[in-house]
């Protein structure tokens, strides 16, 4: 197994894909909208892709928030709204927030879980800002740090009810960019004593979490001259420490116009600097090629937390979704 997250091009694993993945052996998968075309198809898919690498215990990865970041919608499954909204609600009822998200969540998780999927890149733990580009926007709770952190920690803990294991992001915080990172590679020129006080909070808060996904950004007063995807410094020093994150630690897309240079250059400078996990999600294969080229094997010890993390998730009871869906619509109404 080599320490890499893998898209694939399409509803179907062709057969390039197939061999590449068996052999290979990444140690998981990440989907997109142009893998997904009903229930049926989706869970397909994910019994291939366990199937290519011949193991069971297979981190399936999406990006399902709600609002604009929804991979599987529409007929088939809810369209959920954007994080923001709970924020919005939490300012005038706290209680009908928690637990309209609480019930949000669980929702989604079923959705995923129905279909094997068993990894959700959610919660968002950004803190909002007002002139920060609008990559983030309605997708963070909100811009009060401690009510983000409040938020997360419910998303986290209602996906795991679920059967589902969450990934925070983007360490150490996105909410400052003025610039879209699948674009460009933004910088933020806050100090760290700024930073703590905001951006940092809601990830010391789920410094427990099972997984976490960095922010291509640089921090120019941790790092000048790298990225936190590929900073030493930020994710030593910031993430492991100063926050104490303890989760395993995946890139954000390597694909993405924020880094610069070869696959092989990105992959290894981000093992270098302190990431768990490579995540590539555009189902290139070239690009995918170049990236297992430059993976290690995978030590036994992050293969074997790998799998006791899906474990704990699979031991989640399967809950009685109509009643979910019930009490879910009851409190969506009182807003």
């Amino acid at each position: 197994m080599i320490p890499a997250i893998f898209g694939c091009s399409g509803p179907e694993l062709t057969s390039e894909e197939r061999g590449f993945f068996s052999k290979a052996k990444p140690a998981g998968f990440i989907i997109f909208a142009r893998n997904v075309e009903d229930p049926d198809q989706l869970s397909a898919l994910v019994k291939d892709l366990k199937q290519a690498v011949g193991r069971h215990k297979v981190p399936i990865l999406v990006d399902q928030e709600g609002g604009r970041v929804q991979r599987l919608t529409e007929p088939y499954w809810r369209k959920y709204p954007p994080m923001s909204v709970f924020g919005d609600m939490a300012q005038k009822d706290p209680t009908l927030a928690a637990s309209a998200l609480r019930l949000n969540t669980r929702l989604i998780a079923d959705d995923l879980r129905r279909v094997g999927i068993n990894v959700d890149c959610l919660p968002v733990l950004d803190v909002r800002q007002s002139d920060a580009d609008p990559i983030i926007g309605d997708r963070a709770f909100s811009d009060d740090p401690k009510l983000v952190a409040a938020m997360g920690r419910i998303v986290v803990d209602a996906l795991m009810e679920g059967g589902v294991l969450p990934v925070v992001k983007h360490i150490p915080g996105h909410g400052r960019a003025t610039a879209d990172s699948h674009l460009e590679l933004p910088v933020v020129e806050a100090t760290v004593a700024d930073m703590d006080e905001t951006d940092f909070l809601p990830f010391k808060a789920m410094a427990d979490a099972a997984l976490g996904m960095t922010a291509h950004i640089k921090y120019m007063d941790i790092d000048p001259k790298q990225c936190a995807t590929l900073s030493r410094v930020v994710i030593g020093r910031i993430i492991r420490m100063k926050m104490g994150f303890s989760g395993l630690l995946m890139t954000d897309d390597l694909s993405m116009k924020a880094l610069e240079g070869t696959f092989e250059d990105r992959t290894r400078a981000a093992f270098a600097a302190g990431c768990d996990l490579a995540l590539h999600c555009n189902g290139d294969m070239e690009e995918m090629q170049a990236i297992a080229s430059a993976c290690h094997l995978a030590s036994g010890k992050l293969e074997k937390r790998i799998a006791t993390l899906i474990s704990e998730a699979d031991r989640a009871p399967r809950p009685d979704r109509e009643d979910l869906r019930r009490r879910y619509e009851a409190l969506m109404e009182k807003f």
